[in-house]
């Protein structure tokens, strides 16, 4: 069994409740505390019994970074469309204001740190699908074990109020300990039979592809991308954390999250970075372009060379690298690109890939930053404005999450978002898969929708699908 010590959050929620009294606002408590080695999908499944609809998981592609947050603290979310990513940041900051952070630890990461996301266009019309997400929604958990290049932290989160006295903490402690002392649990990996799979409109997103190609020939548009959605449903309902055992065993290489609201999950394996902010150092990644993998070695480098050498995919990439140049740009004193793209292999596909690094001006907004990207090329199409409306307009499916950054803040301002593709939204029983492709001019439906069907294979295989 682990333990901690407990007289440090105690002395500082005293101080804290009676700073919360004092100006009539609520105050943050936070206590980092290493421990020894714990397994964050451990972590994660003993918080299904207590804290269903209030988890969260993430891990970054080489394993640097794994955040798994338990329970509610604390929770940033709007509705309203515009200038969510300004209410987001503002909102934390003004949580952050008075706490009481107790963190002796100089890792990104760890302390208050709160993880969500923005859905991929806030003017659309809403449906039942995504009706327990928020247009922006990011938590603030009780519990946050943070697992940074092998190292394990665990932040306790509490938020008092001027009507709070020492119970709170004595509570918490009392759950805190109840965790620890049930990771000895065996980690349940059984997903259950899958009992149909349905695809949604596939005939009618052929013509919304055909009728998009006839109006990029002639129109200011160079590029739109359409996304489409795949239903499975299951004879019993889906335990994620059996998904998430899935993913981090297929599509290790990749980033790995899931986002629990209300009982629904959004989860997934994104190979494509939006941002990262460490520091003064910003990291991004140029992913559009793709084909499959070979059967053979052979075959697989022959491809591979292939989509090296099209200029479609060659065109569709040129248009992500120069939209997230000038980007950032605006924040950057510095940006270090490659003149070419180089390929990144993951286990169903192989993608166009170009990684920037550029050092941001002082104070530069990690949030204002992911507004500025959101949505790159690969995801919505160019021109930006424009494509997005076209989407709205065209695209039958509610894309919520799916396609959206979807990452972490800490209270420093460092933090890391990805772009949330390679998805599912489970619900109960029944999980919608997401898969998009870009269309130009000399698209072809057939292709298309082709090339979606490869997409959604790594979430059909992780949710036990052929």
């Amino acid at each position: 069994m682990v333990t901690i010590q407990e007289t440090g959050i105690l002395e500082k929620g005293l101080l804290a409740i009676d700073r919360a009294k004092l100006l009539g606002r609520e105050v943050l408590v936070s206590e980092v505390c290493e421990l020894d080695s714990i397994s964050p999908l451990s972590f994660f499944s003993i918080g299904r019994e207590n804290y269903f609809g209030e988890r969260f998981f993430w891990k970054d592609p080489k394993d640097e970074m794994i955040l798994t947050g338990i329970g509610i603290a604390n929770q940033v979310q709007y509705n309203q469309g515009t200038n969510r990513f300004l209410h987001v940041e503002l909102t934390w900051e003004d949580l952050l204001k008075e706490s009481l952070v107790n963190n002796c630890y100089p890792v990104f990461g760890v302390g208050p740190v709160i993880f969500g996301g923005f859905s991929f266009d806030p003017l659309k019309e809403k449906t039942e699908l995504w009706s327990k997400y928020t247009d922006s929604m990011f938590y603030l958990p009780k519990f946050l074990l943070s697992i940074i290049e092998g190292k394990a932290y665990l932040t306790t989160n509490i938020v008092c109020t001027p009507q709070d006295d020492d119970s709170i903490f004595k509570k918490i402690l009392v759950e805190r300990n109840e965790l620890l002392s049930s990771l000895h649990r065996p980690l349940s990996t059984q997903l259950p039979e899958l009992k149909e799979k349905k695809e949604i409109a596939p005939e009618s997103w052929k013509q919304t592809v055909d009728q998009i190609v006839t109006e990029l020939k002639d129109g200011p548009l160079k590029k739109v991308v359409l996304a489409r959605e795949l239903r499975l449903i299951f004879h019993d309902s889906v335990a994620v954390e059996g998904v998430l055992h899935k993913l981090n065993e297929q599509q290790h290489e990749s980033f790995i999250f899931a986002f629990e609201s209300n009982g629904d999950c959004f989860i997934g394996a994104s190979p494509e970075r939006l941002v990262k902010k460490q520091g003064n150092e910003i990291f991004s990644t140029c992913l559009a372009g793709s084909i499959r993998r070979g059967v053979t070695e052979e075959e697989d480098m022959l491809l591979g060379e292939e989509l090296l050498q099209d200029q479609k995919n060659l065109i569709e990439h040129q248009y992500v690298v120069e939209m997230i140049k000038d980007a950032l740009e605006e924040a950057c004193d510095e940006i270090i690109l490659p003149s070419q793209p180089q390929l990144m292999k993951i286990r169903d596909i192989q993608h166009l890939y170009t990684p920037v690094v550029g050092k941001c001006r002082p104070n530069s907004s990690l949030l204002l930053l992911v507004e500025k990207l959101h949505p790159t090329p690969a995801l919505g199409g160019l021109p930006k404005t424009e494509a997005v409306q076209k989407i709205r307009e065209m695209e039958e499916l509610d894309r919520g999450f799916y396609a959206g950054p979807i990452g972490w803040l800490d209270y420093q301002g460092n933090g890391e978002f990805a772009v949330a593709i390679r998805s599912a939204l489970v619900q109960g029983n029944e999980a919608s898969l997401f898969a998009g492709c870009g269309v130009v001019a000399d698209s072809n439906s057939a292709s298309e929708y082709l090339e979606t069907s490869l997409k959604f294979r790594p979430m059909l295989r992780a949710l036990g699908g052929n």
